[in-house]
């Protein structure tokens, strides 16, 4: 063997090291240097070879950071970041779904680089554009970070349960809103309070209605289904409700059924197409699901080989999002190269967008005025709709003119009870609107 040869196969099994740029410096940006810094041998070790920052970029370079930054180069904007010849692999930690996040990550994977990101918003959206731009370059985009903090679902998805036809992925994929209603149960108090904490805790993102509206959820979602089933990202198909009209009325009165309600994401492939919803749902209280407790996230898979997998971990926070940007690091150090979302873009098909037609049971929850013959006229309405009632509960009289009444039906279809909380109205016995709430099987 020559010593060319030599030289060739020595540097193929120790390359050099894997250079990162990281732009955006928040609470995971920094939770990603620490990581670096901290465990770098132990990173090299696993990696295959060494894993170093040479260059970052943030908005603000004279914040405090409590950290060492010294050793890297520091560019204003995150596009040159991108440019930048000492870099390999592009962090992409700014957020949004459009502007400067999305501008730098295509410079990125236009000047040869590999692209990590944390961007639910922006996969969700552009992924498919973003998929197929990087593919067509040979680079590759991972997001492990982007959906469920700590929990390795998209490796999970793409990797161990590759063999199987997903049949359907659902599961808690917001910390805040879960934290929300459980603090509600636990404390007894309404909504407007937990809310309010939450927001002095500092859990809500800037606009609230992102965390407690659904939508930081539904881009989880939009997510996992375009992995699981084969389609491109459709998060503008994905049915969205947020909590914000659960009342602590609805807490105790699940409670007393024996459910909990917890914002729960469903997707699944059906002959009409793919559904996608983010609701407010009642969940067994002794289900995984209705045990989940505080900002813990929990998805559940279920694959036609494998049956149901259930993961459950941090959802959020410093630690376990960068854990999960550091582990697309070093699968890229160690050069496992995939898809974006698990097969080809250019092989993923439009969603078919279809509304939820699964039958299953409803929780309602209504204010009868106190007068004879209500109940008959609620069960009228509910017969001519074909829902048929599994349990009935009257509480006790309100102030004195109206009565709390709940009704857990049998199994229904979404369109009956939409045409039963239309009609209800109508009788001229409900005081204020009937809620209803999803049962779903867990």
């Amino acid at each position: 063997m020559s010593s060319q040869s030599i030289a060739n196969e020595t540097t193929s099994q120790h390359p050099g090291p894997l250079r990162l740029g990281i732009a955006g410096l928040g609470t995971v940006g920094t939770g990603t240097v620490k990581i670096i810094q901290k465990n770098a041998a132990m990173l090299a070790a696993r990696a295959g070879r060494p894993i170093v920052v040479t260059a970052v970029s943030a908005r603000d370079r004279q914040k405090n950071r409590d950290m060492d930054l010294s050793d890297y180069a520091w560019e204003s904007d995150a596009r040159a970041l991108a440019r930048r010849d000492d870099v390999d692999v592009f962090i992409e930690l700014i957020g949004g779904d459009e502007g400067i996040a999305r501008e730098a990550i295509m410079v990125a994977l236009q000047s040869g680089k590999d692209v990590v990101t944390a961007n639910k918003a922006l996969l969700a959206i552009h992924g498919q554009e973003i998929a197929e731009f990087a593919e067509a370059q040979g680079r590759v985009v991972r997001f492990e970070a982007a959906v469920a903090g700590g929990i390795p679902v998209i490796k999970t998805m793409t990797g161990s349960l590759a063999a199987n036809r997903i049949n359907r992925v659902m599961g808690v994929m917001n910390g805040t809103c879960n934290y929300i209603l459980t603090r509600m149960e636990s404390a007894g108090l309404p909504y407007e309070t937990v809310f309010e904490e939450a927001r002095q805790l500092g859990y809500l993102e800037a606009d609230p209605t992102l965390d407690v509206g659904g939508i930081d959820a539904s881009h989880k979602l939009a997510i996992l289904s375009s992995i699981a089933f084969g389609t491109r990202p459709a998060f503008d198909a994905v049915e969205i409700e947020g909590i914000e009209r659960v009342s602590i009325d609805d807490i105790r009165r699940a409670a007393d059924m024996g459910y909990r309600i917890k914002l729960l994401g469903v997707a699944q492939m059906t002959a009409r197409g793919l559904e996608q919803r983010m609701s407010p749902c009642l969940v067994p209280a002794d289900s995984p699901l209705g045990q989940l407790q505080g900002g813990t996230n929990m998805v559940v898979i279920e694959g036609d080989s494998v049956g149901q997998i259930v993961l459950r971990g941090a959802g959020a926070g410093e630690g376990p999002t960068a854990s999960s940007v550091m582990s697309d690091v070093i699968e890229i150090a160690r050069n496992v190269r995939i898809p974006t979302f698990g097969q080809p873009a250019a092989r993923l098909e439009p969603a078919q967008p279809a509304r939820t037609a699964v039958p299953a049971a409803y929780y309602m929850r209504l204010e009868l005025q106190d007068k004879p013959g209500a109940l008959a006229k609620i069960a009228s309405v509910l017969g001519d709709a074909g829902i048929s009632i599994d349990r009935m509960r009257q509480y006790g009289h309100a102030d004195g003119s109206s009565v709390p009444v709940l009704i857990v039906t049998d199994k229904t279809t979404p369109d009956a009870i939409d045409f039963a909380i239309e009609t209800l109205p109508k009788t001229g016995v409900i005081v204020g609107e009937p809620v209803e709430l999803r049962i779903e099987e867990v």
